[in-house]
């Protein structure tokens, strides 16, 4: 049995759609989702069994944390401690947008999610189809890329199926992403307002120097 392919509006997501996915992370299944970079796949990150499945299915080692996408800044003082100004100061000036910030976990995240590190990668998507699946389900969700190992990253919905065919249930077709370049990921889980850029992407590491700087 294939995939269902459910359409969702990209920029008015419909809200019988959205509770349909909702009903499916509730149901511990994995759903692949449009964000505003590539399509992820998306579980409650609370539901282990669910967490378990992703690494099973894209075959990632167990010491890489999954990240979270979150409906507000609001929600990462819930799910982050100690965090500080650097965080307020990138969380204002690029959220929602393609910045990953990782930050040290709270106590209301299993430990698996964040691969015993003890951090949490966190951030705020533009795609109104995250944010309203986030918003209904009461709870973060997982965000890693909707690719197989040694494949590109997808950028529309076909590319989803085409790699897991009948392994997950339900791939939300929102359209093609509105980037095609994986988030900039900074670490400040070091504290102090230190931070470190892990990967760079959609926004260049100068910007993210200047916006910590002023």
């Amino acid at each position: 049995m294939t995939a269902e392919i459910l359409r969702i509006h990209p920029d008015e997501p419909e809200s019988a759609h959205i509770d349909r996915v909702v009903q499916h992370l509730n149901s511990g299944e994995v759903v692949a989702l449009p964000t505003d970079t590539f399509y992820g796949l998306a579980v409650d990150p609370v539901n282990l069994r669910a967490v378990d499945r992703i690494y099973d299915l894209k075959s990632r080692a167990r010491h890489k944390p999954l990240s979270l996408l979150i409906a507000d800044v609001a929600q990462a003082y819930e799910l982050a401690r100690g965090i500080d100004t650097a965080f307020d100061r990138l969380a204002e000036r690029f959220w929602p947008g393609p910045l990953t910030i990782i930050v040290k976990a709270g106590s209301k995240l299993p430990l698996r999610v964040t691969a015993n590190t003890g951090n949490v990668a966190l951030r705020v998507p533009e795609a109104p189809i995250c944010r309203a699946v986030v918003a209904k389900l009461g709870l973060p969700i997982t965000a890693t890329s909707a690719n197989l190992r040694g494949l590109p990253e997808c950028s529309y919905a076909g590319c989803v199926r085409d790699q897991f065919g009948d392994k997950i249930p339900l791939i939300v077709d929102g359209g093609p992403t509105a980037r095609s370049m994986a988030t900039t990921i900074v670490d400040l889980s070091g504290g102090g307002n230190s931070w470190m850029i892990l990967r760079e992407g959609a926004i260049p590491t100068h910007e993210i120097a200047l916006a910590l700087q002023q």
